[in-house]
């Protein structure tokens, strides 16, 4: 698989010449609408096995095979040259698929009421990527109670494929992460008893095996009261023979204080069998234009979490989505910035004949346009270059996986990038 950015002058039938493929199979493998139209900046995912190199000037056979992880007698066989050969600038070698790792793939579903057959169709899509499929989410009562998403027949097309349906119980009331409401579960012995009985009642019920939970904004001095309470959840989940997992708030030291101070990942980490990080929004509504998830913040938060938690607990998280900011920005008193997926700005950047670039220091795309009264608009979101520096950083560090948010944002790029990277683990076995 190559990744392919697009620049001016280009069309989609000379890039599916220059790798030996069709504009027809790279249209469809990128979801272009109309092949005749590609937006310079634009990042394609060539569906090739393996990828090309184009030898650029001071490149030796050797220099090139160490950048790919392979011995330069293998990439001179591959490409039929001698090992002494002296290359070409501009010379096209043939670079061979290496070994992929396993991982575990979670993705969180949000359905609506009622559940449209457009979900359905994008679940029966994407299962075959997943290890997991997170239902998001059921909603805790401070007296133990839980309020049920609809699901239709979800859970049974998940399970069909062999995915592990989890059950997301979270603290939302009234549309709002409630700090109040989580304080009120941790200090009351009969409501948590209550909590576990119908999570495990509803989990027999519907074949959920992974109960998640997603419990943020919590108080900071509840730290130890919610250690606790996993600690309570796991020995009663474990005996009915569940999993238990969390999302955990993106951390680079052990602070005690602000909306993550609660997660402490030491003790998730020994309780849980993983761990979801949090590891976006860094760009959200009310920023200023930025990356969602930009590389360097990113990898401070795996730095730490791998040092206090087992590698293999791990599930990076990773955003479907970016943003639209209008000028001016929200601090500056603007309108909040207006989510939207790859696919989506892709769509937009056409549209206004504007240029995508890309921040190398981010990792990610972005460009600027006015709208149809003279408005100034930025747009940060993800693209093929910025979900394999992603793929990279599992793979260095060697986690368990990744976490998707969230199902019904196109991005077809992600998904073939996923499945080259990796292996896709199917039917995890609760930890003992």
């Amino acid at each position: 698989m190559q990744i392919h950015v697009v620049k001016r002058g280009q069309s989609l039938y000379g890039i599916a010449q220059a790798y030996g493929t069709s504009f027809q199979s790279l249209a469809l493998a990128n979801e272009i609408p109309d092949p005749s139209h590609l937006v310079i900046g634009q990042a394609l995912v060539i569906p090739i096995v393996g990828r090309y190199h184009w030898v650029q000037q001071g490149q030796s056979l050797w220099f090139i095979s160490r950048m790919y992880g392979m011995d330069y007698r293998e990439l001179a066989h591959f490409n039929r040259i001698s090992v002494s050969s002296i290359l070409r600038i501009g010379q096209r070698l043939y670079i061979p698929p290496q070994p992929k790792s396993t991982i575990d793939v979670l993705l969180y579903v949000e359905p609506r009421t009622p559940v449209n057959q457009t979900m359905i169709n994008e679940v029966r899509n994407k299962i075959g990527s997943l290890t997991y499929l997170a239902m998001f989410s059921y909603r805790a009562n401070r007296d133990g109670s839980l309020d049920a998403p609809s699901i239709e027949n979800i859970p049974k097309i998940a399970r069909s494929a062999g995915v592990v349906n989890a059950l997301v119980v979270s603290n939302l009331e009234e549309y709002q992460f409630s700090a109040d409401l989580a304080h009120a579960i941790f200090t009351d012995v009969s409501a948590q008893n209550r909590l576990f009985r119908n999570i495990i009642q509803i989990a027999n019920d519907i074949g959920y095996k992974d109960i998640h939970f997603d419990f943020e904004l919590l108080r900071a001095e509840d730290r130890e009261l919610y250690n606790n309470f996993l600690r309570k959840a796991r020995d009663r989940f474990k005996t009915a023979g569940l999993m238990l997992s969390t999302a955990i708030g993106p951390k680079t030291t052990d602070v005690t204080t602000g909306i993550y101070g609660a997660h402490e990942y030491t003790s998730q980490g020994s309780i849980l069998d993983f761990n979801a990080l949090l590891t976006y929004d860094w760009g959200y509504i009310y920023s200023t234009p930025q990356a969602v998830s930009p590389i360097g913040p990113v990898r401070n938060v795996v730095e730490h979490a791998v040092s206090v938690i087992p590698r293999n607990k791990i599930l990076l998280g990773q955003n479907l989505y970016g943003y639209d900011w209008t000028a001016p920005y929200p601090p500056q008193g603007g309108p909040p910035a207006k989510a939207l997926s790859p696919q989506q700005a892709i769509a937009i950047a056409l549209r206004k004949n504007a240029q995508i670039e890309y921040d190398y220091q981010a990792q990610a795309p972005f460009f600027r346009y006015r709208d149809d009264i003279g408005g100034l608009h930025e747009v940060w979101f993800e693209d093929a270059r910025s979900v394999q520096a992603k793929f990279d950083l599992i793979k260095q560090f060697n986690l368990r996986g990744i976490m998707y948010w969230k199902l019904g944002l196109s991005f077809p790029q992600n998904w073939l990038l996923l499945t080259d990277n990796f292996n896709i683990r199917k039917g995890t076995k609760v930890n003992k």
